[in-house]
């Protein structure tokens, strides 16, 4: 599934017991997220920044994307960085909702 694709899809809720994404579905929907990576069963990303104020800017923007999606990730802000780590809590896992959400974000940078 493309970004494209992606940008136009919105995350549903999971009901617990719903199977995480594993194998060639994980690997085929990551090869698709450019600078993503799994890490510790996140999906994650660093993204950097001239200064604090794009860096916060950024910021507000995800939040303002998680509020929409109601789906949220663990960020963490420092001076000209911002870490993103996306999983689905309600199914131990990664799932379609962290990639609908990386994909959003993407485009706020134009990656």
């Amino acid at each position: 599934m493309c970004d494209n694709e992606l940008l136009m899809m919105v995350c549903r809720p999971l009901a617990p017991g719903t199977p995480p994404l594993s194998g060639h579905d994980l690997e085929h929907k990551l090869s698709h997220a450019e600078g993503w990576e799994i890490e510790d069963g996140s999906l994650t990303k660093i993204f950097q920044f001239e200064d604090h104020y794009q860096t916060m800017a950024f910021a507000n923007a995800v939040a303002w994307i998680s509020h929409r999606e109601d789906h949220h990730p663990e960020m963490t802000v420092g001076y000209n960085t911002c870490a993103l780590r996306y999983n689905t809590h309600s199914i131990g896992g990664i799932s379609e909702n962290d990639f609908i959400c990386s994909a959003k974000v993407d485009h706020l940078v134009g990656d």
